[in-house]
């Protein structure tokens, strides 16, 4: 393996070399990441998630470094112009921009006016101008006159050379690379209006005149602005100190002279300096450092989207209880489903329960009914239109066994009713009943759930159709997988989709599995797996630790030791005298055993480390304990709030400028950074995340516009007084 990206990586995250080669050497064999993370930390040093992912992201990023360069080299190879000294500075660019800086002057390119000068001759003039010696530049230039090359006076001839020495100097590498740092440092960011106003271009209202450095640029404000230059309401510029660019360029290409005026070519020289940077340099810097700041502001929204479904994927569950789930609705009716503990469906009616339908005493007695026969244990409502309202109808029912009654996220419900494994799992069902399934598995389950619909329709993100869709996929996907592989899952009652994200499966092996349980039932123990078609040793081996089989023949199944650490809890059941069903969960028998006496060549403290924490809590669930969470009652419209309100509510997204909060009056509400907390809050996710249930005060209302200001300060500035419900 080649070491100079090691070096390179390892310097970068400030690893070892050992441990990005190793990391490297497994990715390369096709281990998954939370495979590496969780069972090969002895190989790695111990390298958690994160650090994988960027040493595998560096590594690409190197990888595409190389493959243009070779490009390069084999362009200016077959035209016969890479002369040693041009060869040796690309072998010794670093970066991208360094290496398309090198190739720029030699990059094929259409016509432009330097090189309609060069093909009038002018290229000596030009060259003994910038020379900058002692000439007389318009005497120089009458030599160059020739109506027949096109050049019919001397002010032509001078014109000519002025723009070939205007592109050399925009093509210079180290200019480019010194103005291109002066940008990105203390370029300003100027947005302003390009038409008049309009209802489509108000929600630009706040950039028709802005400015701010484009170093301190916000993702969203970078997202925001370029969005708008791009539906045309917008125009967009970077702009940096106009004298330290002068300074830059003068420093590089005037020659100056001690105790003497400048000569005529130099004079000449500070001319195009001007021109070239105005019209080609600048532009240029103009157009890479707006695309570096969008490649940033992508970056962040990506890692706040990735954030976001983190949290939203591990959700506390309810785990397996008896469900009613309703889809509320006013005209069309609220549908009902019943869900037993493993979530399949018991029940399903269609109840009115709101005018105008004249229904509601039937739906009273529908509802009761259903909790009566199937013994329901909690009732989940979706949040979307109608849903306060079914809540307090339901509140005043009187319900058996008073079963909770919890407002569930719905979106993305509707995704999931129409798709094609909604419709293979409940085939004589239409989308409504299975969009109440899914609200009520949702509450039971939100991992189990929430894998089947396509993370980009849960309503977490921010931009997200700005950013690059690829790499948001590929970015969410790894999400889904991490979470996936850190729960764990039942080897038979998972999903197709579930079972898909498993390391080293697949959605093909993932089927082929459910259709093997289909056929022969339930898994007795994780070696069956192998008999599986298709399903070979490597695909085990990276699968196994993350199944669990809950009753099986082996206790070790049920829990996150993997397979291959079998014969290390053999053992160590063994040096106490007990089986390995006795050791499980007795912390006395675990307390006696010293971890240093089982290290093999494989396995070394880190690994009997994770073997005793899951012998002693066997499957364990990373996720929080749930929590029962209620709306304010009596607040169920915008209208109803009031500046001063104190309200419980739940956080739905949280952005790079804040967070959105639920307060149950079907329209989210900001909470600005700013009132996040009252200290400085650099970055949301420090105080909030998604699901998080918050306690917020109302700062203003804006009916016309829909918007709710909210505050989780203490002492927060609101206009009117209010109340606290």
């Amino acid at each position: 393996m080649n070491q100079q990206p090691i070096a390179l990586i390892g310097r970068e995250l400030g690893l070892r070399e050992n441990q990005v080669q190793a990391a490297l050497a497994l990715l390369e064999d096709g281990k998954t990441i939370p495979f590496i993370a969780r069972y090969r930390k002895e190989a790695t040093g111990g390298l958690e998630e994160v650090s994988l992912a960027s040493v595998r992201d560096l590594m690409k990023k190197y990888q595409e470094l190389e493959k243009r360069r070779e490009s390069i080299l084999k362009s200016l190879r077959e035209r016969g112009i890479l002369s040693p000294d041009l060869e040796e500075k690309i072998l010794a660019a670093s970066t991208v921009a360094a290496l398309e800086d090198l190739y720029l002057p030699f990059r094929p390119k259409r016509r432009t006016r330097a090189s309609l000068a060069r093909e009038r001759g002018l290229l000596p003039l030009a060259d003994r101008i910038f020379d900058q010696g002692e000439i007389e530049p318009r005497a120089e230039a009458g030599k160059f006159v020739d109506p027949e090359k096109g050049v019919g006076s001397v002010d032509e001839a001078l014109a000519g050379a002025r723009d070939i020495i205007a592109e050399r100097i925009s093509e210079d590498p180290w200019a480019r690379s010194r103005i291109r740092e002066l940008f990105l440092a203390e370029g300003i960011l100027r947005s302003g209006s390009s038409r008049a106003a309009d209802a489509d271009s108000s929600k630009y209202r706040d950039y028709a005149d802005w400015s701010e450095p484009l170093s301190r640029a916000p993702s969203h404000r970078v997202m925001a602005i370029l969005r708008g230059r791009e539906e045309g309401f917008l125009t967009l510029s970077v702009e940096p100190p106009q004298e330290k660019a002068s300074a830059i360029l003068e420093s590089l290409f005037l020659r100056r002279r001690v105790d003497s005026p400048e000569s005529p070519a130099t004079l000449e020289v500070r001319l195009v300096l001007k021109d070239g940077y105005r019209r080609l340099l600048a532009p240029s810097m103009v157009r890479e450092s707006l695309s570096a700041a969008r490649e940033r502001a992508m970056e962040r929204a990506i890692e706040v989207f990735a954030e976001n479904l983190r949290h939203l994927l591990l959700e506390p569950p309810l785990g397996e209880r008896v469900v009613m789930a309703i889809d509320p609705g006013f005209r069309t009716g609220c549908k009902v489903v019943v869900l037993d503990r493993y979530g399949s469906l018991a029940a399903k009616e269609v109840i009115f329960p709101h005018p105008p339908q004249e229904e509601v005493r039937a739906a009273e007695r529908k509802v009761v009914n259903l909790c009566e026969r199937f013994g329901v244990e909690f009732i989940a409502v979706g949040n979307g239109t109608a849903g306060r309202e079914t809540e307090e109808f339901l509140r005043g029912l009187g319900i058996p066994g008073a079963a909770p009654i919890v407002m569930v996220n719905e979106a993305g419900a509707s995704v999931y009713s129409t798709s094609r494994a909604a419709r293979e799992e409940f085939p004589a069902e239409d989308a409504t009943i299975r969009g109440a399934v899914s609200i009520g598995r949702r509450l039971q389950d939100p991992l189990a759930e929430l894998v089947k619909i396509d993370p980009k329709s849960i309503g977490v993100g921010q931009y997200q159709h700005d950013v690059d869709e690829k790499a948001l996929k590929r970015r969410l996907d790894e999400v889904v997988e991490s979470c996936v592989n850190a729960v764990g899952v039942d080897l038979n009652t998972a999903s197709i989709e579930l079972l898909s994200h498993v390391s080293g499966l697949g959605s093909k092996l993932a089927g082929s599995i459910v259709q093997y349980r289909e056929v022969h039932g339930p898994f007795r123990f994780r070696e069956e797996l192998k008999r599986v078609p298709g399903l070979g040793p490597r695909a085990f081996e990276q699968a196994a630790g993350f199944l669990r089989i809950r009753g099986g023949d082996d206790p070790l199944d049920g829990s996150a030791v993997h397979p291959e650490s079998r014969g290390i809890v053999e053992a160590m059941a063994r040096d106490l005298g007990v089986s390995i069903r006795e050791l499980i969960g007795n912390s006395s028998l675990l307390d006696r055993i010293d971890p240093a006496g089982y290290v093999t060549e494989e396995a070394g403290l880190p690994t009997i480390g994770d073997i005793l924490a899951e012998l002693a809590k066997p499957g364990r669930d990373p996720r929080r304990e749930f929590e029962l969470f209620t709306f304010a009652p009596g607040v169920t419209k915008i209208e109803d709030l009031r500046p001063g309100m104190s309200l419980p509510g739940t956080v739905t997204n949280v952005a790079a400028f804040g967070a959105f909060v639920d307060v149950g009056v079907h329209q989210d509400g900001l909470v600005h950074i700013s009132e996040l907390a009252d200290r400085f809050v650099r970055d949301p996710a420090e105080v909030v995340r998604v699901h998080q249930k918050v306690e917020v005060v109302v700062l203003a209302v804006d009916l016309e516009r829909k918007r709710i200001s909210l505050s989780m300060r203490e002492r927060p500035e609101v206009a009117d007084g209010g109340e606290t419900i």
